[in-house]
């Protein structure tokens, strides 16, 4: 099942209709009662599972959105991760709130978990599963289910938000509303189309035989490749965001491989992946905690990657986190293989680079 909720998540970057339905069966994993997606930039744009799409219609309309603070709390949270309401609050708080007392708990509702993503194109998204009020509020272990699949939501809400939640009528129209370089990409890395903004990441692109689209940076390349074989394989194995490094070897951009699947392919036309490229150092550059949330850290990863950015020994965040050694150097090995990264000192310059261009 977990396969096939990934792939019909892929499908909604384009297919937005679908969405409704997938995040049914997102909110099942957590044992609630529907999802929501919220997307922002120049405008709001919002979907919702159809069990709770009339209570935040009137969410939206009715004013409760810009006076709830439980939007500002996810989206001020670094950890890569899915947070609920007693991570921010208390039981006295909760019931002094007007949002939940007045809104939400005479609806029924009143228990969520949510993820917010600031992207470095300006879009900012929020997730959200929400449980009836009588269920109680969302356990632990269903908060890992939905930090398990979250890299996945990302990605797809990324294409989906700069399409502005509208189906495009083909993929000429899709890559040019993306307002990114994008590559429609076949299994074996064979370029079908791509968005007029390539033009821009020409020093980093090199042309094989028949069309094949080679990254300059090799590490970048080699994980490319692989990303598109294991796509055939497992829909939750390859790493599918990395960076790009330049000819000084800091990292100037990040891949993020999206899967065309099920009726995707109706936009897309036979092709196998997006392939979206994102600038590093830009004015709108991403902090080194969205990063960390787009190379498909866990928030266990990511605690250790905010360490060895920070200069601190394996042996020190072992101690600080109160974990075994063994296991932070086996987080620490998978950062590595997700970063591309060949040593700890290439990940810790990685990540200052990343802090280094983040805008104040």
């Amino acid at each position: 099942m977990q396969d096939d909720l990934i792939d019909r998540i892929y499908e909604c970057s384009v297919v937005p209709e679908a969405w409704p339905g997938v995040l049914d069966d997102v909110a099942l994993l957590a044992q609630s009662t529907g999802g929501l997606l919220f997307s922002a930039r120049k405008a709001l744009h919002w979907t919702a599972s159809d069990s709770v799409a009339d209570a935040f219609d009137a969410y939206v309309n009715d004013g409760w959105f810009g006076k709830c603070s439980r939007r500002l709390c996810i989206m001020g949270q670094e950890a890569p991760s899915f947070f609920v309401e007693h991570d921010f609050w208390n039981e006295e708080q909760l019931s002094a709130d007007p949002v939940y007392r007045d809104f939400f708990r005479p609806r029924g509702l009143g228990w969520s978990a949510g993820t917010g993503l600031h992207l470095p194109t300006g879009d900012n998204i929020i997730f959200s599963v929400e449980r009836a009020f009588d269920g109680g509020p969302i356990e632990p272990e269903n908060v890992a289910r939905l930090n398990s699949i979250r890299p996945h939501l990302a990605r797809s809400a990324l294409v989906s938000a700069r399409l502005q939640l509208k189906r495009a009528q083909g993929a000429t129209e899709a890559l040019a509303a993306l307002q990114l370089p994008a590559f429609l990409l076949s299994e074996a890395g064979e370029v079908a189309e791509a968005s007029a903004m390539t033009d821009a990441v020409g020093g980093h692109i090199t042309w094989g035989a028949k069309g094949r689209l080679r990254l300059n940076d090799r590490s970048a390349d080699t994980i490319l490749t692989d990303a598109l074989t294991g796509l055939a394989r497992d829909a939750e194995g390859p790493v599918r965001s990395f960076p790009i490094r330049g000819a000084s070897g800091l990292p100037e951009l990040v891949a993020h491989i999206v899967p065309v699947r099920r009726s995707a392919h109706d936009v897309f036309g036979d092709s196998y992946a997006l392939m979206l490229l994102v600038p590093v150092a830009s004015e709108r550059a991403p902090s080194a905690t969205l990063m960390r949330s787009l190379f498909d850290l866990t928030p266990s990863e990511a605690r250790v990657a905010k360490g060895i950015a920070g200069g601190e020994t394996p042996e020190a965040i072992a101690a600080d986190g109160d974990v075994a050694i063994s296991t932070v150097r086996s987080q620490l090995s998978r950062i590595l293989e997700k970063t591309g990264c060949a040593r700890q000192a290439d990940l810790a310059s990685l990540l200052a680079r990343i802090a280094v261009t983040t805008p104040n």
